[in-house]
């Protein structure tokens, strides 16, 4: 999904990493992008999350290997001691990485990769903003089937009907609300009723959460090909 950049008033990011050369860079390079305004940096999960709570960011890019607190306790307390908590996009060096996965789990909306291309990461950045998901499907299956979470049990308590879990399904292919609503010909409201419901039923922070949840029950059989 490809946000225009310009649109609307710029997206406002934290960016927390304990690399002061990497946290930089990022900063510098992602303020250059169009519609994005950096508003703050942390070195480790403790600053990042008292820097959010105080500057309010609509997004934080959130390593997740940091001291004191790493990036899956720091977007716990983040998201649960916030009234209205910004988007937490995880940012790692491996797509592999167990820590990713459990930061998903812990209500990130996505993750990217450090050796992305700045400009990717800025999409990414603006996509969560929006309030979708950024999903890389066959990296988030290699990282679910390396490293479960303990939630496979949620999805047959949660009694999906049957089109909530096809839709559910599609959220795991990585597909946005108007692509799913276009592959099932229903309209873009009975599919965002449809994802709404699942995310209920399943206790699900968020679709990105869902869909760990999707592949952990066996919903979702991962695939290892991009």
């Amino acid at each position: 999904m490809t946000l225009p950049a310009a649109a609307g008033p710029a997206v406002t990011l934290l960016i927390a990493d304990d690399d002061e050369v990497t946290r930089s860079g990022l900063s510098m390079l992602l303020a250059a992008q169009p519609g994005i305004s950096v508003l703050g940096e942390a070195a480790d999960g403790i600053e990042a999350v008292d820097r959010a709570l105080s500057l309010r960011p609509d997004v934080v890019l959130m390593d997740v290997r940091m001291p004191r607190r790493n990036g899956i306790d720091a977007t716990r307390h983040l998201l649960a001691g916030a009234a209205d908590p910004p988007k937490v996009v995880v940012i790692t060096t491996f797509e592999n990485d167990g820590y990713v996965t459990a930061a998903l789990g812990a209500g990130a909306s996505g993750f990217v990769l450090k050796r992305f291309p700045v400009r990717r990461i800025a999409e990414a950045v603006r996509v969560v903003a929006a309030g979708e998901a950024v999903l890389f499907p066959a990296a988030l299956g290699r990282m679910v089937a390396a490293r479960p979470l303990g939630s496979a049990a949620a999805l047959p308590q949660a009694a999906l009907t049957g089109r909530e879990e096809e839709v559910l399904r599609l959220m795991a292919t990585g597909l946005s609300n108007p692509e799913i609503a276009e592959s099932l010909t229903v309209s873009l409201e009975t599919i965002k009723t449809h994802v709404g419901n699942v995310l209920t039923k399943l206790g699900a922070q968020n679709r990105t959460h869902a869909v760990v949840i999707a592949y952990e029950s066996g919903l979702v059989v991962p695939r290892f090909a991009e």
